[in-house]
């Protein structure tokens, strides 16, 4: 099974309106009119990863089909995000981007230990932000990925 972006859901969680913006463009100039749901920290993120609280119904709120989180976020962080992944399996079967300010090897190598896909420091333009996620929705749509269990 491919990761069929346009027919799913992208969870992004990124605490700074302006960056939520720009990826939400980011994805409209690439021509990829994907559902993209934003959380504004962790724990919202993670609410809506286990379907809880403003996030309890799954059909307004799929599971998503990829998480592209910030690292440095308040209340809880994308590190934190990625440990909640890794610690429940049967939904850590997702893309998980990880889309920092941060170039620090201690915050990459940290990312990948806890399971991201990739890491990538975010664009400073507009045009690179687009081709970034041009780029994704390619190497994603043709990369098989199980299909996750109905109780994610």
């Amino acid at each position: 099974m491919f990761c069929d972006l346009k027919a799913g859901v992208i969870l992004v969680a990124e605490d700074n309106p302006d960056e939520a913006m720009l990826l939400q463009r980011a994805f409209k100039k690439a021509g990829l009119e994907i559902r993209v749901h934003i959380c504004g920290d962790g724990n919202e993120a993670t609410d809506y990863l286990r379907g809880e609280n403003a996030f309890k119904d799954r059909l307004k709120f799929p599971f998503p089909n990829m998480v592209i989180t910030d690292l440095k976020m308040p209340r809880c962080d994308g590190f934190q995000i990625l440990q909640w992944l890794q610690a429940h399996p049967e939904c850590n079967l997702i893309p998980k981007i990880v889309l920092s300010a941060s170039n620090q090897p201690v915050d990459v190598i940290k990312a990948y230990q806890l399971g991201a896909n990739c890491y990538f420091t975010k664009p400073s333009s507009m045009k690179d932000l687009t081709n970034l996620v041009r780029l994704l929705n390619e190497f994603w749509s043709t990369a098989e990925i199980p299909p996750l269990p109905p109780n994610c």
